[in-house]
């Protein structure tokens, strides 16, 4: 069987964060495709011992016996390098993890040196990753693939001016030095096209997806529970997930929610909307304190993973956010989103990536994350659809199409290409 080595910060027995979902389904999956990964992860002591989110904790984290699994010694810079809540800069750049490079450098040519792998792989959205990746390239000579997920360096982001330097240099280098660099969306990997142009014959998408076992599960647990409506007697509107201050700002659906309430058009018993394990409990806590719409909103704690997709499973309907500094992007939540098979209503950017992926499964129910006046147009609308019964829903196909199984099929299939790439090469020289 072929071999990949895979770099990839978010890991078990790390549960939380959607991150850990894309590399874990990967290492599972991909010996069914022909390809047996060992994994360069860090050590578990970096990872803050917080409970299991529903933002994509794993239902099942298990990896075979038959898996090199790798974990190298790092530190966290704003833990373990602070004094008095203050660390140097430098310390933490490209991230708060840069001390991992040395070491899993390190440790991943020993494993290459007893392992033998045919291909490297790293992951962001942790930027090491793909140091470590480039420097392992570098001195094994093995054909990599960078998966980048998301853009990197970016309009005003990161903010500070030294670490967006250390943000375009590692992808400067990824583009120049992999055999392939994979986005999940179209708009990240046209826009990296644009912006590298002798690498974009080798720029891919590989889009995120769901796993069904995890669904097996929950539909389980959801029968259990009884099936019921979450909240009898109201609609209720489930979000899952973080909720970005700046990438999902909120306050314009909260103001819309007032002026609906206000003007006889929504009811107060009519409607809940539920925000599970959105990290940011304060601002939307506050925000409907100032809207005065405490009791159509409730912030809720994680759940385990499979606890959240059940309750995905009995929402009325899903609520995704997506605000316009994204539409290059499409939150991993999507896809379960998917899955679950209930109606969505998205405030997106009609003109971004997550609008059109909707608009492919089959969802036209879309309003602006920023527009007060359109999301107290689409809102109503949403809730009159649902109580008919007609409001739209993915169409099986686009399901199925977003399967973790599916995904690692094409990932496979990238390996496969970029091995035999390098040994034509090989071959070529020899």
């Amino acid at each position: 069987m072929k071999r990949v080595l895979m770099v990839a910060f978010h890991f078990p027995p790390l549960a939380a964060g959607s991150g850990i979902q894309r590399t874990l389904r990967f290492v599972q999956q991909l010996p069914r495709a022909g390809w047996q990964p060992a994994v360069l992860t860090v050590h578990p002591r970096v990872h803050p011992q917080a409970p299991a989110s529903s933002d994509g904790a794993p239902a099942d984290d298990a990896v075979g016996a038959d898996v090199p699994v790798r974990r190298s010694f790092a530190l966290d810079a704003a833990r373990d390098l602070a004094l008095r809540g203050r660390y140097l800069g430098w310390t933490a750049r490209p991230d708060r993890w840069a001390s991992w490079r040395a070491f899993a450098v390190r440790d991943g040519l020993r494993l290459i040196d007893r392992w033998k792998p045919d291909v490297l792989w790293s992951t962001y959205p942790i930027a090491t990753a793909h140091a470590i990746g480039a420097e392992l390239q570098r001195r094994s000579g093995l054909p990599w693939v960078a998966d980048f997920r998301d853009p990197m360096a970016q309009d005003g982001y990161p903010a500070d001016p030294a670490t967006w330097r250390s943000f375009r240099r590692i992808e400067e280098r990824a583009l120049r030095q992999a055999a392939a660099a994979v986005f999940t969306t179209p708009g990240a990997a046209q826009a990296y096209r644009a912006r590298y142009p002798d690498a974009a014959a080798r720029i891919e998408v590989i889009e995120n997806g769901y796993d069904e076992g995890s669904f097996a599960a929950a539909v389980a647990l959801a029968a259990r529970d009884g099936g019921g409506p979450l909240v009898p007697g109201r609609a209720t509107l489930l979000h899952s997930g973080i909720v970005y201050p700046s990438e999902r700002d909120p306050r314009a659906l909260f103001a819309a929610l007032r002026r609906l309430l206000d003007g006889g058009r929504l009811r107060r018993d009519a409607l809940r909307i539920r925000f599970r394990a959105p990290v940011h409990d304060a601002l939307l806590r506050d925000l409907a304190r100032r809207h005065g719409v405490e009791d159509v909103v409730e912030v809720c704690p994680p759940l385990g993973y499979r606890e959240a997709l059940a309750e995905m499973l009995r929402a009325d309907g899903l609520l995704l956010l997506q605000a316009s500094n994204c539409n290059a992007q499409i939150p991993a939540k999507f896809y379960e989103y998917l899955r679950a098979g209930r109606p969505v209503l998205a405030l997106t950017d009609p003109a971004g990536d997550t609008a059109g992926a909707l608009r492919g499964a089959g969802i036209d129910t879309i309003a602006r994350l920023d527009a007060v006046d359109a999301i107290a147009t689409a809102l109503p609308r949403f809730l009159e659809r649902l109580a008919r019964g007609r409001a739209p829903l993915p169409r099986p196909e686009a399901v199925a199409g977003a399967s973790r199984q599916a995904r690692t099929q094409a990932l496979a299939a990238l390996l496969d290409r970029t091995l035999a790439t390098s040994r034509a090469r090989a071959g070529a020289r020899s």
